[in-house]
């Protein structure tokens, strides 16, 4: 848990007890807000910075924070400075800690039609995991399953590059995620990897009008294998040029806008 002090001004007891940041509990950027907002998130706080509060946007925040009962703070220039996020755009959010949703709820919560679920298989890169986030909440993923440990959590990050798709889509934390893939598959949930090895077939050729669960692997590594191996088949994107391959997230992009496109033809 990634905990720093913030420099708030004269040291008064009251100042002291409010001085500790916990950056795994931050929002940051207008959009990430004002989403939390319409998800009706239990906003603890919001900073605004003093120069911007005449912002429109930031204006329509501050009065909808106003009639929710949740604290508006305006903070000088030396608040944000010691904020490590570059694009807070002056604002930001103290959120309870991101409520994971659990495997066996959302496995009883499925959305009419086939089931669609996306799984990360180790990715560190809390942009790269934001950004599937967001992909799988606009493609109509049922939820995004990552695993406890090598895998970047819902952090302020993530959120940022979610751009608001982490509070409208469940997020599962799994300590295993083998063991998620063979609940998936006894749900009757067929799942299928991401992988551009020769035993993988064409995205076009694959099939995914039907349960299924994505799996995609880190970037470099790929998936690991023994997550391959629990994979009911292998998919890989065709690649015409010399770059050998994509970004995990725009990888993730590609595959789920196909699951999309085929379900929307039949």
């Amino acid at each position: 848990m990634d905990r720093r002090r913030i420099n708030r001004g004269p040291r008064t007891p009251q100042r002291r007890r409010e001085a500790r940041l916990d950056f795994d509990d931050v929002m940051y950027g207008i959009h990430v807000v004002e989403e939390a907002l319409n998800a009706n998130e239990p906003l603890r706080a919001i900073h605004v910075s003093d120069d911007r509060k005449r912002d429109p946007l930031l204006r329509k925040i501050i009065a909808e924070a106003k009639e929710r009962n949740i604290t508006v703070r305006f903070e000088d220039r030396g608040f944000f400075a010691q904020l490590p996020y570059k694009t807070h755009q002056g604002v930001i959010a103290i959120a309870p800690p991101f409520e994971y949703a659990s495997l066996h709820d959302v496995l009883g919560k499925r959305k009419t039609g086939f089931a669609f679920f996306v799984l990360l298989d180790h990715l560190t890169d809390p942009h790269n995991v934001g950004a599937i986030v967001r992909s799988a909440e606009c493609f109509g993923a049922d939820a995004v399953i990552v695993p406890e440990r090598r895998s970047a959590g819902i952090n302020a990050t993530v959120r940022k590059a979610a751009a608001g798709a982490a509070e409208h889509l469940p997020i599962v934390r799994v300590s295993n995620i083998n063991d998620a893939i063979r609940q998936l598959k006894k749900a009757g949930i067929w799942v299928a990897g991401a992988d551009a090895g020769e035993r993988s077939v064409e995205l076009s050729e694959a099939d995914f009008r039907r349960d299924i669960a994505l799996v995609i692997g880190a970037e470099g590594e790929g998936l690991a294998q023994l997550v391959r191996r629990e994979c009911d088949y292998l998919v890989r994107i065709p690649m015409r040029g010399v770059t050998e391959s994509l970004n995990a997230s725009v990888a993730g992009g590609v595959l789920m806008y196909e699951v999309l496109r085929q379900r929307s033809q039949a």
